[in-house]
């Protein structure tokens, strides 16, 4: 195993840990990972950051669920319109998008490109997102129309399929500006439609990839460790305290990102 291997699974672990943490970003870690540490087309990368953000997402339902801060009706009322989106996406659109896309002058768009620098828009609208300070909705007031969480619900699928990202990070704040769960409720019900909505969208992907079985097991593997961590660490550090560290994180990749596609 040489040196760029064994930072590969560190980064695993790290992308667990975050999902256990703060209930997302646990995609904004890996695809950049497996892009430009591992060396992974974008289109694979975005498909195994699905399978991985998924599976661990499982788990960490599933532990958070026994502490009580999974509100289960809530999680599926978003996830049914956005697995659909999501499955929708990668089997049919990220597939048929052509390589090359059009050019300015001697400069090629390409269909890595696009999708790395979609990747990094999204990653700076998280960034932000992550670093203002929440305002908790007013106890009492109700939650928004259901066909509102639809709408809202399709199109976050199809930025999660376009971009192998779960949406947690685009949920999270969903849940307790719209739905007015309490923060650590939400982080929780986000894992659940992280955990459906990628699943899924890896379905689409395995009918149109040839899945390299070894390394994502692997890789998953280690990322379920790093969440079961996570969510035992998740009692004693304030969430808002490290979404806000980790936003000033994101947003320095994401400018990263935007810069080397471009450049």
């Amino acid at each position: 195993m040489d040196t760029t291997q064994i930072l590969g699974y560190v980064g695993a672990l790290v992308v667990g840990l975050v999902l256990g943490l703060i209930g997302g970003g646990g995609s904004i870690l890996t695809v950049p990972l497996l892009v430009y540490l591992l060396g992974y087309n974008p289109v694979v990368a975005t498909a195994y950051s699905l399978f991985v953000v998924g599976s661990t997402s499982v788990v960490g339902t599933f532990q958070k669920y026994k502490k009580g801060m999974v509100d289960l009706k809530t999680g599926l009322t978003f996830s049914f319109p956005s697995f659909i989106s999501v499955y929708l996406t990668r089997r049919y659109l990220v597939s048929d998008i052509p390589h090359h896309i059009f050019n300015i002058g001697s400069f090629e768009v390409t269909k890595n490109m696009l999708i790395m620098v979609l990747f990094g828009i999204i990653m700076l609208l998280a960034s932000f997102s992550m670093i203002r300070k929440r305002v908790n909705p007013e106890t009492g007031s109700e939650k928004q129309a259901y066909y509102k969480t639809f709408i809202q619900g399709v199109v976050i699928g199809a930025i999660t399929g376009i971009i192998g990202a779960g949406g947690g990070f685009l949920y999270v704040p969903a849940l307790v500006l719209w739905a007015k769960l309490p923060m650590k409720k939400a982080v929780g019900t986000s894992l659940i439609i992280v955990a459906i909505n990628s699943l899924i969208g890896f379905i689409g992907d395995v009918q149109n990839l040839a899945i390299n079985w070894h390394f994502l097991l692997i890789f998953t593997a280690i990322s379920i460790i790093g969440i079961i961590i996570g969510v035992s660490l998740s009692k004693f550090i304030s969430s808002e305290k490290l979404k806000k560290s980790f936003g000033y994180f994101i947003l320095l990749m994401a400018v990263y990102i935007i810069y080397k596609e471009i450049s």
